[in-house]
Formats: structure tokens, C-alpha cells, sequence
């Protein structure tokens, strides 16, 4: 399936399970898109940043994981990042799936069955090949990546000889 515009089935599922909390005048309070070809790790995510005092929020959806993906998914990954955003704009809490993004999930869910709102999807996110080994200098540690790193320290180094602080004794280094 190609991309589909979002601001439709925002603008339904804000009405059927938000009442229309995330607008205002029919005006959606935060920006909906899909992602460039780069989001590749996630179906989607919801974000909030603050600007000059002034709060901006929007919801990205991927379009490499999305875009041949069954309509379901599509819905599912939406109301999911819907509800981060009620949470933080309309409830005003901070928490990422706490306790009101549980509820409200659950509430999504037994009032329909064509999707389902959960908080790890099972549709596959393709991921990069593990083709780069990194070693701690101190204990000699192996660690496998996607793509080369500078200046990373081993988390079980650091934690036992430094308390838990970075520090170059510790370094992950990559074979050529």
C-alpha cells in the first residue's frame, strides 16, 4: 500500500477516542507527516520541542516500514502515537507508557477491533546488518555494531571502574 494522507484518519480517530482534545477549531494541535526514507528503526514516533517558549509537536510515521504495510498497521502506529501526544498536550503529563497511556490504550482497543493499539508492534522493521566488532581496550570485550562509532566506552567498564562516568580508558576501538 502507498502512503495515505494522515490528517483523515487523525482527524476520525480524534473524534472517535480523544474527543477532539487534539484540536482546536478542527485544526490538528500538532504537525502529522511521514517520514523521509531515512526512519527505517521504528514505525513512528512522537515528538515535542520547545522553540522560543513555544511548544511544537508532531507525529512521524515511517514510510520504509509503513508503506507496504497492511492499513491496520498504519492505524495502529497513528493511535499509538496519538496517545503520547494526548498525554503530553492534553493531560500535560510526562511519562512515555505509563500508567494514562495504558488506560487510554486499553480504552482504544475494546471499543474496536479492525486495529490493534499496542506498545511493540509485530509487523517487521528490517533492520541493518551487525557487520562492525568493537573492542573495549580495557577488558577486551567484544560489541557488535551497525556502523562504526567514535569515542564509545564499554557500559560494564565504565560502571566498574569509574562509576558509571565515560572515560577513555574504556574505549570501544574498530579493526579496519
Amino acid at each position: 500500500m502507498a502512503v495515505i494522507p494522515l490528517v483523515p484518519i487523525f482527524h476520525s480517530f480524534n473524534r472517535l477516542f480523544f474527543d477532539r482534545t487534539l484540536t482546536i477549531n478542527q485544526v490538528p494541535i500538532l504537525k502529522l507527516k511521514w517520514s523521509d526514507n531515512r526512519l527505517t528503526t521504528t514505525a513512528g514516533f512522537y515528538k515535542r520541542i520547545k522553540i522560543n517558549g513555544t511548544v511544537q509537536s508532531e507525529i512521524i510515521l515511517s514510510k520504509p516500514v509503513l508503506e507496504n504495510s497492511k492499513l491496520q498497521n498504519i492505524h495502529s502506529t497513528l493511535c499509538h502515537e496519538m496517545i503520547h501526544a494526548w498525554v503530553d498536550l492534553v493531560l500535560n503529563i510526562n511519562e512515555v507508557h505509563g500508567t494514562n497511556f495504558m488506560t487510554k490504550m486499553a480504552q482504544i482497543n475494546s471499543q474496536q477491533d479492525y486495529f490493534k493499539v499496542t506498545i511493540k508492534h509485530d509487523f517487521p522493521v528490517l533492520r541493518k546488518e551487525l557487520k562492525h566488532v568493537g573492542v573495549c581496550l580495557n577488558c577486551g570485550d567484544k560489541y557488535l555494531y551497525r556502523k562504526r562509532m567514535k569515542n564509545i566506552a564499554c557500559k560494564k567498564c565504565c560502571n566498574l571502574f569509574y562509576k558509571g562516568l565515560w572515560n577513555k580508558q574504556c574505549l570501544i576501538v574498530f579493526d579496519n
